[in-house]
């Protein structure tokens, strides 16, 4: 559905110049539409922030979100300006949300990959080694151009975080689905996983709270990307104090979450590439992208950095466009700087989706 012509001005970023640019037929043009109706005069124009991991479909303890929930969720997300969220595994077919032009664009995962016995119950579809490289493959058509692998999780007869897939297993699976033309992103909480998972070539670690410093040369190196999650991340404690049965698994819980944003930093010292993502839809609501962001400055990523990692670097990571001319306009304008005043994320003046004021 084509919306009205648009009209905003104001400063870009990242480009940092104040502009006018105009939306016609639901994308960007810097030439001007006779006509165009004024959103704004001036403020601070952004594209469309970004989650790179959520759960849309996804409901603790119930699991499976009917369809009145998702849609929910998914209004959560756009209302909070993030407009591209990246699925990271839900037991649901969302693909009807994807029709839809007043939620965000949302790029699928398909079902998450685990060892037999070794999830959240129902949640992932579970299988053994010898059959992941098969069921990789399978969800990289499955989805939107993303698989995901649970790298680790508690072994109840270890009482401890242990990784689920031999490495030769996990070479296998990483490498059919780049071969079908997905890439590779992998639930890793402890350090024991992780070598083996970025030898593999996996695109991007997910929360990575096991990482340890000679593991980030070869990130930075092959561009693998770390998504840290940590307001979710901040759950650990919690989940710990849940776990007295595992008094190991429960210490290296609290331990793993107490070293949480020294991990971050030297992973971004490093130059691993960080992007934002919530983790929403496990132990968190939607709709909390810009906590995540400011998080991700309060740990020690310069604002502009955070900003990027939330919005236009994630964007091109994603592989989809910012504000350029002819892009989708999908546009987040805020009254104060976020540069300043990073807390400005949480008030979106106004929201444009595909072309439609929905702020």
């Amino acid at each position: 559905m084509t919306g009205p012509a648009l009209r905003l001005t104001g400063v870009v970023l990242p480009d940092e110049a104040r502009r006018e640019l105009w939306v016609r037929d639901g994308a960007i043009t810097f030439e001007p539409v006779p006509g165009a109706e004024t959103v704004c005069r001036r403020g601070f124009i952004l594209p469309g922030l970004v989650d790179a991991h959520c759960h849309i479909g996804l409901v603790p303890d119930v699991i499976a979100a009917d369809r009145e929930t998702q849609l929910a969720q998914a209004h959560a997300e756009r209302d909070a300006g993030a407009l591209l969220v990246r699925d990271a595994g839900v037991p649901v077919d969302t693909r009807w949300l994807q029709a839809r032009d007043d939620v965000p664009r949302i790029i699928r995962a398909g079902r998450h990959l685990a060892r037999t016995r070794r999830y959240i119950r129902g949640l992932a579809i579970e299988l053994e080694p010898a059959d992941l490289p098969a069921a990789s493959q399978q969800q990289a058509h499955a989805g939107d151009g993303w698989v995901k692998l649970v790298g680790d999780w508690i072994d109840r007869e270890t009482g401890d975080l242990a990784p689920e897939w031999p490495a030769d297993a996990l070479t296998e699976a990483v490498r059919r689905a780049h071969q079908a033309g997905a890439k590779v992103a992998v639930h890793s909480f402890g350090e024991e996983a992780l070598p083996d998972l970025i030898a593999a070539g996996v695109d991007s670690i997910e929360h990575g709270t096991g990482l340890t410093e000679e593991l980030l040369g070869p990130m930075a190196a092959q561009h693998t990307a770390l998504v840290p999650t940590l307001i979710n991340i901040d759950n650990l404690p919690s989940i710990a104090d849940g776990a007295a049965r595992f008094p190991v698994y429960a210490e290296r819980m609290r331990r793993l979450h107490g070293t949480s944003r020294i991990r971050l930093r030297a992973a971004y010292e490093a130059g691993v590439p960080i992007y934002a993502g919530t983790d929403a839809g496990t132990m968190l609501p939607h709709g909390r992208i810009a906590e995540e962001i400011r998080e991700l400055h309060l740990a020690g990523m310069s604002i502009v950095d955070a900003l990027a990692a939330g919005s236009w670097g994630a964007r091109r990571w994603l592989g989809r466009p910012g504000i350029e001319e002819g892009a989708p306009a999908d546009l987040v304008v805020y009254d104060d700087d976020p540069r300043v005043d990073i807390t400005a994320l949480a008030r979106p003046a106004h929201i444009v989706l595909r072309g439609r004021v929905t702020r």
